[in-house]
């Protein structure tokens, strides 16, 4: 597949370009496939699947102009025989990759069977993902938690870590998981972002030290597009990339 890992979806027009670019046909001549699994462990996370899937989140991607947007909810799938969602898959130009939890998405990408399926799909079509999705695209990656994250396969490792911000030292649980396997390196996304003061420059270098892989820390205005194997940044923002941990 080629991808587009973006941090907070189509925000700008560098990034719908890159798209287009990938589907090599017009969005509204492409059929899209939603994904918005990830955000239910969130406290409200019915209601921000629907403001994402109605285009009402502050992630443009839904609303977009597809063709035709279809929902494809993972933890559904065990309980449907194939034949009956694959095709679908199989057929679709683009699927949209919501964020939330990673690790949970994570969990029920591979629970599902979407993982498996992923690297069979057609050449043409394009994995999208917003936040969570592209931090899952990866063979290992690291996020940060204020709690232990529950309701999925459970993180190869985790541990303490105290990140400093302007208002004081805020404590995560930093895990490190499995992903999808899609990509050989990993996303930090909301760089610099009042919102997620532990990804900040400084605590993102912190952060992806804790990363077997190289590291790509993108701001809400960037995107990393993949083509053949072929890594391009997509950037109206800011974005760092960081070498390899040696531990």
């Amino acid at each position: 597949m080629k991808l587009l890992l973006t941090s907070a979806g189509i925000k700008n027009a560098s990034i719908q370009d890159a798209l287009v670019g990938l589907l090599d046909k017009p969005i509204a001549e492409s059929n899209a496939l939603f994904i918005p699994t990830a955000i239910y462990p969130f406290r409200g996370g019915p209601g921000m699947a629907w403001q994402a899937i109605s285009g009402k989140a502050r992630s443009p991607l839904a609303e977009l102009g597809w063709r035709s947007l279809g929902i494809l909810e993972l933890t559904a799938l065990p309980a449907i025989e194939e034949e009956a969602w694959v095709p679908t898959v199989r057929d679709a130009d683009a699927l949209l990759v919501w964020g939330g939890d990673p690790l949970f998405l994570a969990t029920w990408m591979e629970r599902s069977g979407l993982a498996a399926l992923l690297p069979t799909l057609r050449s043409e079509a394009v994995y999208v993902g917003v936040s969570a999705g592209s931090i899952a695209a990866a063979s290992t990656f690291v996020e940060t938690y204020t709690e232990p994250p529950r309701g999925n396969n459970g993180p190869l490792k985790s541990e303490d870590i105290v990140f400093a911000t302007p208002q004081g030292d805020v404590h995560r649980l930093l895990v490190t998981a499995h992903g999808a396997g899609l990509v050989d390196f990993a996303v930090i996304p909301h760089l610099e972002h009042a919102d997620h003061p532990d990804a900040s420059f400084a605590n993102a270098e912190k952060w992806a030290a804790r990363i077997p892989a190289p590291t790509y820390a993108i701001d809400d205005e960037t995107a990393i597009k993949v083509t053949d194997g072929t890594v391009e940044v997509v950037s109206e923002g800011h974005w760092k990339l960081f070498a390899p941990s040696s531990a």
